[in-house]
């Protein structure tokens, strides 16, 4: 079966694949061979072929000398607009976070302002807008040492904080979707977990929060293959261990915006959800050395 990491790189493939077939396209259109577009803008034949079989990527001047030479300059910006999206589709983290956890927590404080729906799934985390301090220190610590980043956590810490201040804000409205595995996977100390357990009671129950629990043995409409962030319907943030993905074609919002519709109807909330995280904090508590023993 093929991995989140394997998927999303697959994505990124396609959508540069999907480039090169359309300017092969208008080759085509244009009556011309490979040689013969190669040689009206001085290229090599190689580099056309590179260019159409997603070998090479090209830049903003490839795309207006290749529409130039084939007579299809009206295809230009929607060219522009595939290339600039493939180039910020795929992040990798050590680039992303190459000045700071803090600064990175501000970059998403800035998201947010511009954002009036937020609808996320999570499937083995907090989602970050609803994390404690002690619980998002733990998930600083292990990106941390994972990519090997100068040591920010607190500053980044703070800054997740009070990115949560927008949860009380009326003009925003939140729709959470976790799975219950998210609320017993131990990422951190298990007092930790209790409070942050604790504190997803309370989020749950703000006027502009809708936090739903997907239950164990609930029977899912689509697979939880990854956790995923809609912003309006404007984009798509996925997370992986190595990238972001920064998703903004129409279709591919869609295709997001359906599996969490499907992900939110098989969840449970108000109550029963609540129900499912106390069940969650009585299983951990007992778990726990009691005092004197």
């Amino acid at each position: 079966m093929p991995t989140n990491r394997d998927s999303d790189a697959s994505n990124v493939h396609e959508a540069r694949s999907a480039l090169g077939k359309r300017l092969r396209e208008l080759r085509l259109q244009a009556n011309m061979t490979g040689k013969q577009l190669a040689e009206s803008l001085s290229w090599t034949a190689s580099k056309v072929s590179k260019l159409e079989n997603a070998r090479q990527t090209p830049s903003d001047d490839d795309i207006r000398s290749w529409n130039r030479a084939t007579g299809s300059e009206p295809e230009t910006e929607a060219l522009l607009a595939s290339l600039h999206t493939l180039e910020v589709q795929h992040a990798e983290w050590r680039r992303v976070l190459r000045t700071g956890l803090r600064r990175r927590q501000e970059e998403l404080i800035e998201g947010d302002q511009r954002t009036r729906l937020f609808r996320a799934f999570e499937a083995t985390v907090i989602p970050g807008l609803l994390q404690t301090a002690g619980y998002a220190r733990a998930r600083f610590a292990e990106g941390a040492r994972r990519m090997k980043l100068p040591d920010d956590i607190d500053e980044a810490v703070r800054k997740r904080i009070q990115r949560q201040e927008i949860l009380y804000r009326s003009d925003k409205r939140f729709h959470f979707v976790l799975t219950e595995a998210a609320l017993r996977f131990l990422l951190c100390e298990p007092e930790v977990m209790l409070g942050q357990l604790d504190r997803l009671v309370s989020f749950s129950q703000l006027p502009n929060v809708r936090l739903g629990v997907i239950g164990f043995g609930t029977r899912y409409a689509t697979a939880p293959w990854h956790g995923f962030w809609l912003y309006d319907d404007e984009r798509v943030l996925v997370e992986t261990i190595s990238a972001a993905l920064d998703l903004r074609q129409p279709q591919e919002i869609e295709l997001y915006a359906n599996a969490f519709e499907q992900l939110a109807t098989v969840a449970s909330y108000g109550r029963s959800a609540r129900a499912i995280i106390n069940r969650a904090i009585e299983d951990l508590a007992q778990s726990l050395p009691q005092n004197g023993e």
